[in-house]
């Protein structure tokens, strides 16, 4: 298999990105291939027995992965704060560094077919004084799976996400309605309005709380 990757974003916070990347590890785990999730930078961390700060997104990729690896790779950077990822590391004194990232993401390659790869926040979040995520997700140069929450207001920020993607010459490769509003008015329009706008497979539809089944015949 020619290793492969994908970067799984979100329009933004709380739209179910850990969700649906562990749904993706178990899908390449269940096909055979050895598979890690990646999760450069958490925020929100608390310290275990043994000091290492853990988050429970990482904790949730990690057991839905076929191969670990150390915490220094699957989650170069971890802050206790659950705020921006470029405020957290100002009040501890650090800076997000994309090369570090970059860095673990290769190691994780080398020990694995697939590595799937979790962002923090909405594609445009700022992750030191001149980057953003997307300018992350660029250096690593991996397909995009772009997670939707659908909720009142999901049409205008899919859209400009998949605008932004595409504006930097990103591959999307499918994208993932995920219904984080279980009272959400006019779900069906909502999702039709989008399958005609983004040009890109819609992957799944994933209704309040089920289980993500994907069409991975339609992924680009």
């Amino acid at each position: 298999m020619i290793k492969q990757s994908y970067f799984v974003i979100g329009t933004d916070t709380n739209v179910g990105k850990t969700y649906i990347a562990s749904a993706l590890i178990r899908h390449f785990v269940k096909a055979g291939f050895q598979t890690i999730g990646m999760k450069p930078i958490a925020s929100g961390c608390e310290l275990n027995t043994q000091g290492e700060c853990l988050n429970e997104d990482v904790l949730t990729l990690s057991a839905a992965s076929n191969v670990q690896a150390s915490l220094d790779l699957v989650n170069p950077y971890h802050f206790s704060p659950a705020i921006a990822p470029h405020i957290a590391a100002e009040q501890v004194g650090g800076v997000i560094d994309t090369d570090v990232i970059s860095h673990a993401y290769d190691e994780l390659l080398k020990l694995t077919d697939v590595v799937v790869v979790e962002g923090a926040g909405g594609f445009m979040v700022p992750l030191n004084a001149t980057e953003t995520l997307a300018d992350l997700v660029l250096k690593l140069d991996i397909p995009v799976v772009l997670v939707v929450g659908m909720r009142l207001g999901c049409i205008n920020h899919a859209l400009l996400t998949v605008e932004a993607i595409k504006a930097r010459g990103l591959t999307l490769a499918g994208w993932v309605a995920n219904q984080v509003d279980a009272d959400m008015p006019m779900f069906d329009e909502n999702l039709a309005s989008l399958q005609q706008r983004i040009d890109a497979p819609c992957l799944s539809v994933v209704g309040w709380r089920d289980e993500v089944v994907f069409d991975f015949t339609r992924l680009n």
